[in-house]
Formats: structure tokens, C-alpha cells, sequence
């Protein structure tokens, strides 16, 4: 009976500060997402909505390799592959190698020549380069990347501007290889969705989806051509393109007092609405928030507040620590220490499992607005295939079981649509290959 009187006291806490998630409604939720893309196609709204100039209409070819590089954090990796008569991924010449910029600030040309002397011992294997950058960058209609900007952890100057196959093209032709590289660039989300195709050759899936919820989060899904109207020659077309939504700036979701003030106080407030609220990257900042919320509204002790000012920055990775040892020693468990029974404890549980409840309703209602506006996974023996990535959606305790619990009440039981989520191992790599493949 405690309990629930400290469960009510919990829920009207976060309702007076419209952080509740009980109070989010799917289908509402679910419109708004559909029509904010449908803005993103015709060129306004939060959702970007990248023609990626990549189509996975084509029967993937088999026996034939392609170059394959991922590009990505400090990491730069290469590989030969190629899928065998069953379509099964056979990954060779596979290296590592350190990021250009990762190790101190390079100039434009060295940031070139030193991916082309990666690249460069596996040249004679294939005609065909697939490269996954996964930077901001603008999708080129003949399929090149246009840098926009690196990550912190990369310092290459000059480089702002440049096109990634163009360059590296003019590199190898310089050293003698004269032979006509096609080289297409993607990002990690698209790779990410064209590695569902690759992972059960047997499974008849209707569709694929790319969901990445890690550090960040972004979605990527098939659009028909004749529906990206901001672009007019693409809508003159026929056939299927990847969208990269850019998923992590939609800005029409249910946001609280709390949610605004934390979003002020970021290095970029007013973008990435989408992203703040369930990504891996804000969800420690969130979560402290909330709790210091908690805290003034006089939901902790004095013994719990106390402790809590040691806290200036929280980890996803330390909400964790506290939930699967919540008597342990990570910084949310040493603030219930000093009280006298779990009073503390179980508020901060609950405050915690609402913050994962919302985000598993958020991303519930993206991806079914996403299934439905792409008209997949209509058939259960046929569901759409969603290839997820990321730390948040393998590793947090509590958001799969909660997001489980969604997709089957409303995804399935309330709107008839059917999906599974696949994990790929190396699926960059894979779907990168596949997109050389068949574009």
C-alpha cells in the first residue's frame, strides 16, 4: 500500500511537470509523425527526409566482390565482399585502420592520400568501391558525398565542402590506376537497413527499415520516388529510394517543462527535439534533470539531496549501473544510501522506468508511423524487417522489454502491422557492400 501511495505521489510529480508518459497517445502521436514527413518530402518541417540517391529495387548479384569501407568515430575499416550462391555475406582482406584527423589535425590532401594508401592493397579486387561515412554529409545525385563537417574527435582541415569519391578518385588516378572506380557514399543508417536484406536470405520480409539508437538516433526506410516532390526530376520517376529521415530532429513530440529547460541548457538548444529525448547521449542529462526536479519538489530526503550534489553530469551507462545494482556503488545508488529504508531508492526507480516508458512510446510511434506510411509489414507472415543498432536499444535494461510490450498492443494488436527486429553482426560493413552492389 506504501508503495503505491509513493508510485501516485511519483505520477503526479511528473504529470505536473508534463513529463508523464502515461499521458502520451500513440495514435495522435503516430499522425503527426506521418505528416511531418510528408512535409520533409515536399521540402518543409523538422524532418529532413535525404534522398540518398541509393534504391535497393535489384536482385542482389552474387560471386561479385565489392570495396567496402566504414568510416566512422576514430575508426577506419576496409574489406573485400561479396555474397555466395546462397546470399550469404563472405567478408575478405578484412583491416583496421586509425581515422585520418584521429591522431592530430591533418591537411585536406593527407586527409586523401592516407585513405587511399588503406585502400590501395585491395584496388585490383573490385572496380566497384562502397563507402560508409558516417559524418555529416550531403547525398549527391551521382552518389557522392559532399563533407559537411567532422566529430569532435576528428581534426582534418579544409576539408568542409569536399566530395569523398571525386577526391579519392583523383588520388588514385594520380598514382596510375587508371581504371574507372564507381564509388558510392551512405551513411551508417542506410547501411544499417540494407544489412536487414543480407541477414535471413531465406525470410520473406515486406520491407526494411534502418533504426539506429545509440549515442544518437536517426531512421532510414524506402519512399517512393514519385513522392519526394521537393526533388521534381526524382518525382518524375519511377521505382523506390532510402530516405534518411534525420529522425533526430523532428520537433513535434509531447515535451515537458522539464524537457525545455534541459534542452536550454545544451550546446545546441531548439535542435534535435527527437534526439534529446531518447538518445543515449542526453538520456543521462535528462534523467539528472528530472531527478533534481524530483529533489526541489521535496520527493527525496535530506540525506539523498545531499549526495546528489556530487553529481554534476550522469552517464546512460551509470542509470544502468543503478538499476541493475541499485544497493550497489555507481553515484544513484550512493545517493540512497544514507536513508533509512528504500523510500528514495524505489522514487528514483520510478522516475527512472517512466523516462524509458516514454522513450519506448516515442520510438513505438515513429517506427509505426514509418511502417505505415511506407505500407510494409500489412501480413504477419510477411512483417517488415527492422534493423536496429545502437547501445540504447541493446544494452539499457529496461527499454527493449518496454518496447516489446508497445509494439504488441498498438503496432500489431490496434493497427495491424508487423515487424521484427534483427540484429546484424558487421552490419555496416554488410549493408555498405550491398548498397555498392546495387547501385
Amino acid at each position: 500500500m506504501l508503495k503505491q501511495k509513493q508510485k501516485k505521489r511519483i505520477e503526479e510529480f511528473l504529470a505536473r511537470y508534463g513529463m508523464d508518459a502515461g499521458k502520451i497517445n500513440l495514435d495522435e502521436n503516430r499522425d503527426k509523425f506521418i505528416r511531418e514527413m510528408d512535409n520533409g518530402l515536399q521540402g518543409t518541417g523538422s524532418l529532413l527526409m535525404i534522398p540518398t540517391y541509393i534504391g535497393m529495387d535489384k536482385e542482389l548479384p552474387t560471386m561479385e566482390p565489392v570495396i567496402t569501407i566504414d568510416a566512422g568515430g576514430t575508426n577506419f575499416r576496409v574489406a573485400v565482399i561479396h555474397f555466395d550462391e546462397d546470399r550469404n555475406p563472405v567478408i575478405e582482406d578484412f583491416k583496421l585502420y586509425p581515422m585520418p584527423g584521429s591522431k592530430g589535425e591533418v591537411s585536406k590532401e593527407e586527409f586523401f592520400e592516407t585513405m587511399a594508401d588503406y585502400i590501395q592493397p585491395v584496388l585490383h579486387r573490385s572496380n566497384k568501391i562502397s563507402f560508409c561515412f558516417s559524418y555529416p554529409a550531403e547525398a549527391m545525385p551521382n552518389k557522392d558525398g559532399k563533407i559537411i563537417k567532422f566529430s569532435k574527435e576528428i581534426n582534418i582541415s579544409d576539408v568542409e565542402g569536399e566530395l569523398v569519391g571525386s577526391n579519392l578518385k583523383q588520388v588514385f588516378k594520380k598514382r596510375g590506376f587508371n581504371e574507372d572506380k564507381e564509388i558510392i557514399v551512405l551513411n551508417d543508417t542506410v547501411a544499417t537497413l540494407l544489412a536487414g536484406r543480407a541477414a535471413s536470405p531465406a525470410r520473406a520480409f515486406d520491407g526494411y527499415v534502418g533504426f539506429i539508437l545509440g549515442t544518437g538516433t536517426n531512421i532510414c526506410y524506402s519512399e517512393k520516388c514519385s513522392n519526394i516532390t521537393k526533388v521534381p526530376q526524382l518525382s518524375e520517376q519511377e521505382g523506390t529510394m532510402l530516405i534518411n529521415m534525420e529522425s533526430g530532429a523532428y520537433d513535434k513530440i509531447p515535451r515537458g517543462q522539464i524537457d525545455l529547460e534541459f534542452d536550454a541548457g545544451t550546446l545546441n538548444p531548439g535542435d534535435f527535439a527527437f534526439e534529446k529525448t531518447i538518445s543515449g547521449a542526453y538520456q543521462g542529462g535528462l534523467t539528472l534533470a528530472t531527478i533534481r526536479k524530483a529533489a526541489e519538489d521535496g520527493i527525496f530526503s535530506d540525506g539523498f539531496i545531499t549526495e546528489l550534489k556530487n553529481i554534476n553530469e550522469l552517464a546512460a551507462k551509470q542509470i544502468d549501473d543503478f538499476l541493475f545494482y541499485p544497493y550497489g556503488d555507481n553515484p544513484l545508488a550512493k545517493c540512497c544510501a544514507k536513508s533509512s529504508d528504500d523510500e528514495d531508492r524505489i522514487s528514483l526507480f520510478y522516475i527512472i522506468d517512466n523516462i524509458f516508458e516514454r522513450i519506448a512510446k516515442f520510438v513505438t510511434f515513429s517506427l509505426t508511423a514509418v511502417l505505415e506510411k511506407a505500407g510494409s509489414g500489412m501480413n504477419p507472415c510477411k512483417p517488415a524487417c527492422i534493423t536496429a543498432d545502437g547501445s540504447t536499444f541493446y544494452k539499457s535494461k529496461l527499454f527493449r522489454s518496454k518496447l516489446e510490450y508497445y509494439i504488441k498492443s498498438y503496432t500489431n494488436d490496434v493497427k495491424g502491422i508487423y515487424c521484427e527486429f534483427v540484429k546484424v553482426d558487421n552490419g555496416t560493413l554488410i549493408g555498405t557492400s550491398i548498397a555498392g552492389l546495387l547501385n
